[in-house]
């Protein structure tokens, strides 16, 4: 029996039960597509991609890479881009195409905490933690919990990965730039996703990954980092409530990167040392959450408005 055969299989199966059971999606088309896996692709190939209809796994040369249907979270990272492409379709160069890539690696991440039942704070964060041959020091491919410390070796250098806007990589939109540091600018919206859902707690895929899915759904293709933090906390206030733990934790993740949610004033998380409680005291969260609560209704009132003026344009 080939035991690539046998893995291969396991991810497959693992992660469409995921979008089913996580998000009631059926396969990563939403339409029942059938998931399609080729293992020892080429000979001694470094790497496993979906090529817009099947996966497709290399052996690795053995001397840095194995095989690469050892990774649940790269199979799943791969898989996820054909998710991207049924829904939001993010372009693949620059913030876009460092979206296109995020949005990978945290559906990748959720499949493998899903399967191990793991919680935010339990879960390692890694992508490909198990890509590398032992003899390789590397923790892994990305850290989403640390962005910049997968790896430090002569080998491949170091992660090049930036965990906020201020170390944000400028490469040119080429094959060899990476198309604008795709791989490396991911790390951006990685964190703030870490951020949030350990802000949350529990299961990452239950309240952070919805927001996070939800938001992939309403996302247009030439999005933005900052278009889509808008989103998440948008969503968030649908989901779970203007001025939620949620939505809060959302907006702290993504300030926590230097992503500043538009209609949300700089100087929002000051605002919690400001906050009044019940007993006379100052309550942080609850600074955070009146003003959130406060910018959602706002928002509601002006698409009220909106709607408001479409109707009387149709009766005139």
């Amino acid at each position: 029996m080939d035991e690539s055969v046998n893995r291969a299989f396991d991810a497959l199966g693992l992660t469409r039960d995921f979008y089913q059971k996580a998000f009631q999606r059926n396969s990563i088309d939403g339409r029942g597509m059938r998931l399609d896996g080729f293992v020892h692709f080429d000979v001694k190939f470094n790497n496993a991609f979906w090529d817009g209809r099947h996966m497709v796994f290399g052996d690795g040369d053995g001397k840095l890479f194995s095989d690469l249907s050892h990774s649940l979270t790269v199979t799943a990272h791969e898989l996820a881009h054909g998710v991207t492409d049924h829904t939001s379709g993010f372009e693949y160069h620059n913030q876009s195409g460092a979206l296109n890539e995020s949005m990978s690696d945290v559906f990748g991440s959720l499949v493998q905490q899903w399967s191990l039942k793991q919680s935010a704070e339990e879960a390692d964060w890694l992508i490909g933690a198990d890509v590398f041959t032992p003899g390789i020091d590397a923790d892994a491919l990305r850290s989403m919990k640390a962005p910049g410390h997968a790896f430090n070796n002569a080998l491949f250098g170091r992660d090049p990965q930036p965990d906020r806007m201020s170390k944000f990589v400028h490469l040119p939109d080429t094959e060899e730039g990476d198309f604008g540091a795709v791989h490396s600018n991911s790390g951006i919206p990685n964190k703030a996703f870490f951020l949030a859902a350990v802000g949350i707690g529990g299961f990452a895929w239950e309240a952070a990954g919805t927001i996070w899915f939800e938001s992939l759904k309403a996302s247009s293709a030439d999005s933005q980092f900052q278009d889509f933090a808008d989103t998440t906390f948008q969503k968030a206030g649908e989901l779970f409530g203007v001025g939620s733990p949620e939505q809060s934790a959302v907006l702290a993740a993504w300030q926590e990167v230097e992503i500043q949610v538009r209609g949300v004033p700089t100087g929002a998380a000051l605002a919690r040392s400001f906050a009044v409680n019940g007993n006379g005291g100052v309550g942080r969260q609850d600074g955070l959450a009146a003003l959130t609560r406060q910018i959602g209704e706002l928002s509601a009132k002006v698409t009220g408005l909106a709607k408001d003026v479409a109707g009387l344009k149709r009766t005139r």
